[in-house]
């Protein structure tokens, strides 16, 4: 199996900072996408950005120029450091990934529990 360990959600002032780190575990091949999306109460889930293996990154526009999506390889690892928090960012915090497992070899996805991002005004 695989599992996903969200960590870093909490409580900040607007204009403050958060950085949310996820690690993935188990019989793993290897790992292609990953990525962070989020939900708002009564709102559908959105992708927030994302990070190919290569480390092409994707964003959300309402996100572009204050979070910063990164991972790191050897431990399985994707970040997301969110700057100048809005409370409009406020919302459950998910991670996403993408990977090769099994025998034979095929693409599953996974999620993590979520994390909560509370910002304040």
């Amino acid at each position: 199996q695989v599992q996903l360990v969200e960590s870093g959600g909490g409580l900040v002032q607007a204009g403050g900072s958060l950085r949310l780190s996820c690690a993935a575990s188990g019989n793993i091949f290897s790992i292609n996408t990953m990525g962070w999306y989020r939900q708002a109460p009564g709102k559908q889930r959105d992708m927030v950005a994302t990070i190919t293996s290569s480390s092409s990154t994707n964003y959300a526009d309402s996100v572009k120029g204050r979070f910063t999506i990164s991972r790191d390889n050897a431990k399985n690892t994707v970040y997301l450091q969110m700057n100048s928090l809005k409370p409009e960012d406020t919302a459950a915090y998910y991670c996403n990934v993408r990977l090769l497992r099994g025998a034979p070899l095929r693409d599953q996805e996974y999620w993590g529990q979520g994390t909560q991002v509370t910002v304040s005004v």
